[in-house]
């Protein structure tokens, strides 16, 4: 499997990813169009297109040169970064893609000098966040949006600051 970085090139992709990977949560959570039209089951070409505007990175991988789960990348602010739209087609799930998909996003995270990863998750899809913990996330705060039929989990992942080195030969 290759993971790359995406290109605008790969809009169409990228929104076909999204979509088809949420689908399964938006049925199991009861989300549809007129609940939660931001749902990434919803994901459109015009979505992704905005979040390459704004700054977001996506990285794809593919098995076979075949496109079968992406992750997004933004940087709100210096030293943190937001794991977004996190998504595995169905079929090549639990063999691994999430997790790759996972620890290439750290590495990239670590390159950029980011001490901590945020994500939020869907309160009730406890199967999701001990995946997450798994992955060394640590829960956080949980909140109520009123645009939002569900409770936020966020989570989080502390990379380990640099050690400071002395320069001082006295010491």
């Amino acid at each position: 499997m290759n993971i790359s970085q995406a290109t605008v090139n790969g809009l169409s992709t990228i929104a076909m990813l999204i979509s088809e990977s949420n689908k399964d949560v938006a049925l199991r959570f009861g989300l549809n169009a007129a609940n939660c039209p931001k749902h990434p089951s919803f994901c459109t070409t015009e979505w992704v297109k905005a979040d390459f505007a704004r700054g977001e990175k996506y990285f794809v991988i593919a098995k076979n040169a075949t496109p079968i789960g992406c992750v997004a990348y933004e940087s709100p602010r210096a030293g943190v970064a937001y794991l977004n739209r996190l998504s595995v087609l169905p079929v090549h799930r639990k063999r691994g893609v999430g997790t790759r998909l996972v620890e290439h996003f750290i590495q990239y995270a670590e390159t950029q000098a980011v001490q901590t990863i945020s994500i939020g998750v869907i309160e009730q899809h406890f199967e999701l966040q001990r995946w997450y913990r798994a992955l060394g996330f640590k829960d956080g705060e949980s909140k109520e949006f009123p645009h939002l039929p569900f409770v936020v989990k966020y989570m989080c992942y502390r990379l380990a600051p640099e050690v400071a080195v002395s320069t001082d030969l006295r010491a």
